[in-house]
């Protein structure tokens, strides 16, 4: 058994998704054991991505499982897998680098070992294009200075097989392979048009269906743009009464807020009318009961005055009295000084 399409990958991913030993790994991949060991100890193979061999059909899960259980087993490869080169000859979407390396040089041996196969079976053979044939053949080519000739058998694009198979196929057919050819052409001529009176049978029932169809989405469409419409009334009449009655009642609170400025401005103009009376009241209150008071101190005071009027007058009458006798005795001291004087006189 030969290793599998990139075996390095391959094994990375048998490390990391499954519990198999590492011989089983390195007898599968083809590669030692210390090796598979390195990578799955990071060692080794950091940066390769791992590929899965279940996708690719090189192993299946039954496989694997089996030689999970069964430690001394050996994982066995699907038929197609066996050989790389096997797979490349009969899907030919993976190839190695150096088989697309060498891929012009088995172009250059087919052209001339040989040139009777037609250039659509070599580009079958070799998955090529004809414009790389016919560069190739004229020696355009750009790397035709190192170029070789090399046996695409032996590279592993194709076998042996398919090259009688490919020359057979270009050799020239006799006439009754032609007649039978012509046959066969017509046959498919007329199943062609069969298949096209059907389709075209088909494309009017499609048509008509299609016109029913659109007939019932426009029916349905104008019935949706009805019901629409007579939402967008309902709607816009709830929006007109929600309206009327937002407006009724901010005309009802702006009434009854004027009635409550009015009552208000009513209660204060009337508390003011009875503070003020109230305020006049108790000035005449107060301006008679000190009028009152004053003409009851005046009369006191007049009762006073004549109270003391008669007391001054007596005074007044004993003052005089007094002075009276005063002066009465100075008059009589007078003439007895005057003559204690007109002694002393007369003495010296």
């Amino acid at each position: 058994m030969t290793a599998p399409l990139m075996p390095r990958a391959t094994a990375v991913w048998l490390v990391e998704n499954t519990t198999l030993t590492f011989r089983q790994i390195s007898n599968f991949c083809e590669i030692h054991e210390l090796e598979i060991q390195a990578m799955a100890d990071g060692d080794v193979g950091c940066n390769i991505r791992g590929i899965s061999p279940i996708d690719n059909g090189q192993l299946t899960w039954k496989e694997i499982h089996r030689c999970e259980n069964d430690i001394a087993a050996n994982l066995q490869a699907e038929e197609l897998e066996c050989n790389a080169k096997l797979r490349n000859l009969k899907a030919k979407k993976l190839l190695s680098p150096s088989q697309r390396q060498e891929k012009p040089n088995a172009i250059l041996w087919m052209v001339k070992n040989c040139p009777t196969i037609k250039d659509s079976l070599v580009c079958k053979l070799l998955g090529t294009t004809k414009a790389t044939i016919d560069a190739i053949r004229k020696g355009t080519h750009r790397d035709m200075a190192n170029l070789k000739a090399k046996d695409p058998v032996s590279i592993g694009l194709c076998s042996e097989k398919d090259i009688d198979n490919a020359i057979v196929a270009s050799q020239p057919k006799p006439k009754a392979e032609k007649v039978k050819k012509v046959k066969k052409v017509a046959k498919k001529a007329a199943k062609k048009t069969v298949k096209k009176t059907a389709k075209k049978a088909a494309k009017k029932t499609t048509v008509k269906k299609t016109a029913k169809k659109t007939a019932a989405k426009k029916t349905t469409a104008k019935k949706a743009t009805a019901k629409k419409a007579t939402v967008k009334k309902a709607t816009a009449k709830k929006a007109v009464a929600k309206k009327t009655a937002a407006k009724k009642t901010t005309a009802k609170k702006a009434t009854a807020k004027k009635t409550v400025a009015k009552k208000a401005t009513a209660k204060k103009a009337t508390a003011k009318k009875t503070t003020a009376k109230k305020a006049t009241a108790k000035k005449a209150t107060a301006k008679k009961t000190t009028a009152k008071k004053t003409t009851a101190k005046k009369a006191a005071v007049k009762k006073t005055a004549a109270k003391k009027a008669p007391a001054k007058k007596a005074t007044t009458k004993k003052t005089t009295a007094k002075k009276a006798t005063v002066k009465k005795t100075v008059a009589k001291k007078a003439p007895a000084k005057k003559t204690t004087a007109k002694k002393k006189v007369a003495k010296k």
